[in-house]
């Protein structure tokens, strides 16, 4: 059988942490942030973990599953 192929748009877009978990941006950071306030660009500037029922579909992307 041919080996698994990594989604490449994925390998970009998430990490893997030590204990496992995949690490995500938030969406809504790359343009049209004038009409954003401050505080909304803050809080989208920290990363965050992918969510426990997506985790499964983001691994198979990334070729761990």
């Amino acid at each position: 059988m041919p080996k698994m192929k990594t989604n490449s748009g994925a390998k970009k877009r998430f990490a893997l942490t030590g204990s496992g978990k995949i690490k995500r941006k938030h969406a809504f950071k790359s343009h049209i942030l004038t009409k954003k306030t401050k505080k909304q660009k803050r809080n989208l500037t920290h990363a965050t973990l992918v969510h426990k029922s997506d985790e499964n579909a983001v691994k198979k992307l990334l070729a761990l599953k």
